[in-house]
């Protein structure tokens, strides 16, 4: 029986992976999978050497203070893959964390098929990479085409795959009785499935809330969740006596509900493809320490954290980072959307140009599927 480790480090990387590990159980059955992963591979019945919250680390000097621990954990997780002796270790984004032990995978076992998903932003930042990628990553898979030039150049085999977030949705009946939308306005809220994110985001976004109710009374604030972070938000939302904000983590629920909504607050990342894939007007949001934001600016070499907005070199959807992160500047933003229909307007025909610029003509989980299928043989 054929073999397949999937490596992920946070919980976007394992909504990924389980997207592309789904449709390969559905082609082939007689493959025997283990993974670092969390409740999306885990409800594929895909055992995990550990829980994914003990790898997933936010922002230098975290990664700094648990930097031995970090270590300990790669070589725990190197040592585990090479006793499973996996035909195909199928790793997936969190590069600082993936990348480093499929190197010392490879070292150890060159004979392991090395297949990366996801690749590292070199466009934005630490462009080097690539040149100590291609010595242990087989075949790397890209969801953006302007990524390729980056490694053909330095001869290193990859794939545009597409991004999975970007692809059409199968349309099913979507039971919300338990949400209470009462003929509710409602706007989505994304803060973040990192722990480290939502202590800093939450207590911003209830005051933002707060703000809005003073205003309005005919808006549902939804917050998106993974599982594991649910209760934990809604306890946040009991303490903060808001009546108009409900918590959401069924990836059905949650899609159906973007679909309704008329707006969106989401945390920077990969989220905000998918808003645009819905065709829902948002602003993207993000605070991080100081020290942390101090090394990323000296680092980066793009002006905007969005990939919309690096695309096209210009603010297509606002960004509020740092010390504009703050809850009367996201109710201002929000507000001056909601009170101009035109601003709305303009966004999603504009992002709505770039989507059809970056998307695959073909799923981009079926040729991921399929490229590790022709891997194994």
């Amino acid at each position: 029986m054929k073999k397949i480790f999937v490596l992920t480090g946070e919980p976007s990387g394992d909504k990924l992976a389980s997207k592309v590990i789904s449709k390969l159980k559905s082609t082939k059955s007689d493959i025997e999978y283990l993974s670092v992963g969390g409740e999306n591979l885990k409800a594929l019945g895909i055992e995990s050497l550990y829980d994914l919250k003990e790898v997933t680390y936010l922002g230098f000097t975290r990664v700094l203070f648990n930097i031995f621990k970090i270590k300990k954990k790669i070589d725990e997780t190197v040592n585990k893959i090479i006793e499973f002796n996996p035909d195909i270790l199928f790793s997936v984004d969190s590069p600082d964390f993936t990348l480093r032990v499929a190197e010392k995978v490879k070292e150890k076992n060159s004979d392991i098929k090395t297949i990366h998903y996801v690749a590292p932003q070199v466009w934005i930042w630490r462009s080097g990479r690539v040149k100590k990628i291609k010595k242990f990553i087989d075949h790397i898979l890209l969801l953006f085409n302007f990524e390729k030039k980056f490694f053909d150049k330095e001869n290193v085999k990859s794939t545009f795959v597409g991004h999975p977030l970007l692809e059409e949705k199968e349309k099913g009946k979507v039971d919300l009785s338990n949400i209470t939308l009462d003929s509710k306005k409602i706007i989505s809220i994304f803060p973040g499935s990192r722990l480290s994110e939502i202590n800093v985001l939450m207590p911003i976004l209830i005051e933002f809330i707060k703000l809005m109710n003073m205003k309005y009374n005919n808006y549902l604030f939804v917050f998106h969740s993974i599982n594991e972070n649910k209760n934990m938000i809604n306890d946040k939302l009991k303490y903060s006596n808001l009546n108009n904000a409900e918590v959401v983590s069924n990836e059905k629920i949650k899609s159906e509900i973007l679909s309704k909504s008329v707006f969106a607050v989401s945390k920077s990342g990969t989220v905000s493809l998918e808003i645009c894939n819905a065709e829902v007007p948002s602003i993207i949001i993000y605070k991080m320490n100081f020290f942390n934001f101090l090394i990323i600016k000296l680092l980066v070499k793009v002006k905007f954290a969005n990939i919309i907005n690096i695309i096209n070199e210009k603010e297509v959807i606002p960004e509020l980072l740092q010390s504009r992160c703050n809850s009367e500047e996201i109710f201002n933003m929000v507000n001056s959307f909601l009170e101009n229909p035109q601003l709305i307007k303009n966004q999603i025909e504009n992002y709505q140009k770039t989507l059809k610029e970056i998307k695959s003509e073909a799923s981009s989980t079926d040729k991921t599927a399929d490229i590790l299928i022709k891997s194994l043989s």
